[in-house]
């Protein structure tokens, strides 16, 4: 390990790793976490795409990985999945979304098909849907972008239960870690994620949704700290 040893980052919190050995550490607690796991070379080649795609982007005051690790991570050692197209997915999640045109290359056609494709014979066509269902679609003019963006977040994650999957780590990131995010930026998000926790603890309790009972107490529990993170920075505001 390039950071602390193995057993310290292995309990870590995520964002403390993040604070105290940022991107080296959440990159080692990741290799800790797939060792064991199927077709570790294909995470690892997800990984550097993620970090290729993402190289210039932030998240608040960090590198904008940091944010797609811990999103993996979360997948792996809180909610004890270990399929490895979930984790793929999960490091590759705003792949499409936010790099599509880099992603797609040489390929021809609109650039979001283009890069689907492009994951598909990479990664293959489980770990190219399941960043298809987590990736917003574009802005509607004619439609409140927030109600589009819960609409298109409970339609889409409906039929997909190991896309809730991502889609849960991400909002957790987002929701949990609101406080890391950058001051003016903090009220805008807490708006947009507010109304979003009981459309995730409807899916978090749906029977078909792939979590063992404790796993998903853990992430009502994170639900519930989100809200009140939410609310104490709204009356704040």
């Amino acid at each position: 390990m390039s950071n602390p040893a193995a057993a310290v980052l292995a309990v870590m919190p995520l964002h403390t790793i993040s604070e105290v050995y940022g991107e080296s550490g959440l990159r080692d607690r990741l290799l800790l976490e797939i060792a064991e796991l199927p077709d570790m070379e294909r995470l690892v080649a997800a990984l550097d795409l993620a970090a290729d795609l993402h190289r210039e982007d932030r998240y608040g005051r960090e590198p904008y990985l940091n944010h797609l690790l811990r999103v993996a991570i979360r997948i792996i050692s809180h909610y004890e999945v270990h399929d490895p197209d979930v984790v793929a997915a999960g490091l590759l999640h705003d792949s499409v979304e936010d790099h599509a045109a880099e992603l797609a290359a040489d390929r021809t056609g609109p650039a979001a098909p283009a890069a689907l494709r492009e994951l598909t014979e990479r990664f293959g066509k489980r770990v190219a849907d399941l960043v298809a269902a987590v990736t917003n679609p574009e802005p509607d003019p004619s439609i409140d972008r927030q109600a589009q963006y819960r609409e298109h977040v409970a339609a889409n994650l409906d039929g997909d239960p190991w896309a809730r999957i991502i889609k849960l780590s991400d909002f957790t990131d987002n929701g949990v870690g609101i406080l890391y995010a950058t001051g003016p930026a903090m009220p805008k998000l807490a708006a947009k994620y507010r109304p979003l926790t009981e459309v995730y603890r409807e899916l978090v309790n749906r029977p078909d949704t792939p979590l063992a009972d404790h796993v998903r107490q853990h992430i009502l529990g994170q639900l519930d700290r989100a809200d009140k993170r939410f609310n104490a920075i709204l009356a704040r505001d």
